[in-house]
């Protein structure tokens, strides 16, 4: 199963991601969509999944929950905006994982591109694919790209989509 990840794309949507997950079986949004006009844009591209972001409007909250958790082969995974990441979870995070663990945690809100094992938490993996969008602080606008089989998590690959300034208008 390949798997294509963005977050935080505050609602401008680089036409390359299609190209980089044109070979994925799904695609995960970890949140901060910023328009649900984006959302048409993977109609009927491949299965995606998605939770909503802190700067999501009421009508993106209306379809994606604050945190899903799925399986994906043997994998079980909990995809959630705002995480923290290991070992500096959000208190929220904090007593999900108290509770349960999955073996892949997915977050975004930082813009800071993230892939870390839980040295506190094995087997937990988690993964923060950056900003594909155009707005915050983060220099290079990158997404994740890659496979589950069975119980393995493999072939990790960040793609870099370019430079966020190379895109803004500061006329």
């Amino acid at each position: 199963m390949k798997i294509g990840l963005l977050s935080d794309t505050h609602g401008w949507l680089d036409p390359k991601i299609f190209d980089h997950f044109e070979q994925c079986d799904e695609v995960w949004h970890a949140g901060d969509i910023g328009d649900p006009e984006l959302l048409r844009s993977f109609d009927g591209f491949k299965k995606f999944r998605a939770v909503y972001g802190n700067i999501d409007e009421p009508l993106i909250r209306k379809k994606y929950s604050e945190f899903q958790e799925f399986k994906c082969e043997d994998i079980s995974i909990w995809l959630m905006h705002i995480t923290g990441y290991p070992p500096l979870y959000t208190p929220p995070m904090r007593n999900k994982l108290s509770q349960a663990q999955p073996d892949i945690l997915v977050g975004g809100h930082s813009h800071i591109l993230r892939v870390m094992h839980d040295i506190k938490r094995p087997p937990l993996l988690y993964l923060n694919p950056g900003a594909a969008g155009v707005h915050g602080a983060h220099y290079m606008r990158t997404v994740l790209r890659f496979e589950i089989n069975k119980k393995k998590i493999g072939n990790i690959e960040v793609i870099e989509l370019g430079k966020r300034a190379a895109l803004i208008d500061n006329s």
